[in-house]
């Protein structure tokens, strides 16, 4: 079975989102000499999770309202409620409001100022079902 090991964000103005994420979700970037191509460090090694990159948007991406083409991460947070104030604060949009997922946790996604969707998952087991119930 092969896993995940690595994302990358596209950005149209790579300083851009180097300083949403870090304020954000606090991950620490460095630029790979002789690239343009940032190394992301999402935290510590001995916790779950994945590094990244960042890297210059093609000039072909897709528009607004077009389909969704690319894969979506989602980042734990604390907090869902402060990380959406946070990020909306820091110039994001609300692409997907605060929803349960029944025994896992609250989901939301936003869209970064570039437009890339993330997701932004608040661990809780006791998250009810949509329709109230419990999971």
């Amino acid at each position: 079975m092969a896993r995940v090991i690595h994302f990358e964000i596209q950005a149209s103005q790579p300083q851009t989102l180097v300083d949403f994420y870090t304020a954000l979700l606090g991950w620490s970037f460095s630029k790979w000499e002789g690239s343009e191509y940032w190394l992301i460090d999402t935290g510590p090694a001995d916790q779950p999770g994945i590094n990244g990159g960042l890297l210059p948007r093609p000039s072909d991406a897709p528009t607004e309202m077009q389909a969704v083409n690319a894969f979506v991460c989602t980042a734990e947070v604390t907090s869902l409620d402060e990380t959406l104030a946070k990020a909306t604060g820091l110039g994001a949009s609300i692409a997907f409001p605060k929803n349960p997922v029944p025994g896992v946790g609250w989901l939301a996604y936003i869209k970064d100022p570039d437009g890339n969707i993330v997701g932004l998952l608040e661990p809780d087991e006791t998250a009810p079902a949509p329709d109230g119930t419990e999971a």
